[in-house]
């Protein structure tokens, strides 16, 4: 019985395509330079959210003992979510335990044909996340891919499907986590105006650094008349686990009772939530390490434009290098990793075929001369 993954493994070496754990020791790991986390601000380790995950603990104990529906349910749950809600300037919010959880129950509930009366058409940017579309396909839905982030070519998908009564559906980033490129939001929301399509946007990457408190890119425009939701998580720029969707109260009690990875999950740990509730006030505060953020991205795209290293659209602490060739990414993936530097490999599937590349995440913890010395091991390679 084991033999055919067996066999399927040794598929994956003789492509190049097998995935390993990295095996990174602890000795020297304060003097590596880390380009590959998430955590954006820097605040995995901020002494205040381990002190409000404590205290939350102690309070409710470390595990939540069962689903919310059961016996895990409390009133820190209650009040985030009331924050949540306010910040993303929505009706409700729901927590979730993990981001990808959000978006494979969020979606494939909202897409459920039984629901609606009909099969959905799934308006689908070709880079979303793979969450995104494992929730299209436990749907099995019609999904309709345009190009990435080209919304002419989605008008005229829209355009050709006008005429067809089925339900609409728009799926987008709001910051793309492989591209680190952003969506034309007010465009998009003009676009589900007037084809009456309902818009799911996933803020991922987006929350802690964009937006004028730091709550996302949604916060920035009005979805008058557009019926939407937006899904985020806690594990990028607030440095903890979890993720939430923050929509109307009709779809928030529409998912408790429909959204299987809430209902069968046993609820997030209170430990977790109160170490991501300060995190989440805590953002609003964090204007210079925004500033700083951005600054230093944009002159690292510049550096990298100016070496001749290709970054196609990026215009954010996301900076892909393509180099197309998944041998070339990973060959110097491994060559950074001797030079004491850790950036990210990404190859197909995660991305489209040719178009493998490394991804440089920036943190608000990097300073210029970190920049400068991934460069300088760059152009020794080049």
């Amino acid at each position: 019985m084991y033999e055919p993954y067996r066999r399927h493994l040794r598929v994956l070496r003789d492509k190049e395509k097998y995935r390993r754990l990295p095996e990174i020791g602890q000795a020297n790991q304060a003097s590596w330079l880390d380009f590959s986390s998430n955590d954006y601000l820097n605040l995995s380790r901020h002494p205040a959210l381990l002190q409000a995950g404590m205290a939350a603990a102690k309070q409710y104990g470390v595990g939540a003992t069962g689903s919310r529906l059961l016996s895990g349910n409390n009133e820190l749950f209650k009040r985030f979510e009331a924050q949540i809600s306010q910040d993303k300037k929505t009706e409700a919010a729901l927590i979730f335990n993990t981001g990808f959880q959000a978006n494979i129950s969020v979606l494939s509930a909202l897409l459920d044909a039984n629901v609606l009366g009909d099969r959905p058409l799934v308006f689908f940017d070709k880079c979303n996340h793979a969450s995104l579309y494992q929730a299209v396909f436990l749907s099995d839905d019609a999904l309709i891919r345009y190009p990435h982030n080209n919304l002419q070519q989605l008008e005229i998908l829209l355009q050709k499907y006008h005429a067809d009564r089925r339900p609409k559906f728009i799926v987008a980033e709001t910051l793309f986590g492989m591209d680190g490129d952003i969506l034309p939001l007010q465009e998009i929301v003009l676009l589900a105006k007037k084809y009456g399509a309902f818009l799911y946007l996933d803020e991922a990457h987006a929350v802690g650094v964009l937006g004028p408190s730091g709550y996302g890119l949604s916060t920035t425009v009005a979805f008058t008349e557009v019926h939407y939701v937006v899904v985020g998580t806690f594990s990028k720029a607030l440095g903890c686990s979890g993720g939430y969707v923050a929509c109307n109260r009709v779809l928030r009690d529409y998912l408790i009772n429909k959204a299987a990875g809430f209902i069968y999950s046993t609820a997030p740990s209170p430990f977790v939530i109160g170490a991501a509730y300060k995190a989440w006030e805590l953002v609003r505060t964090l204007h210079n390490e925004r500033k700083q953020l951005c600054s230093l991205s944009e002159k690292l795209k510049n550096k990298l434009l100016d070496a001749g290293l290709s970054i196609g659209q990026a215009n954010t602490h996301i900076l892909p290098i393509l180099l197309k060739e998944e041998r070339l990414v990973m060959q110097l993936k491994e060559e950074l990793l001797n030079s004491g530097v850790i950036v990210s490999a990404i190859r197909p599937p995660t991305v489209p075929p040719n178009s493998s590349r490394l991804r440089v995440s920036l943190t608000s913890a990097h300073r210029e001369k970190d920049i400068d010395r991934l460069l300088t091991i760059l152009s020794k390679r080049s």
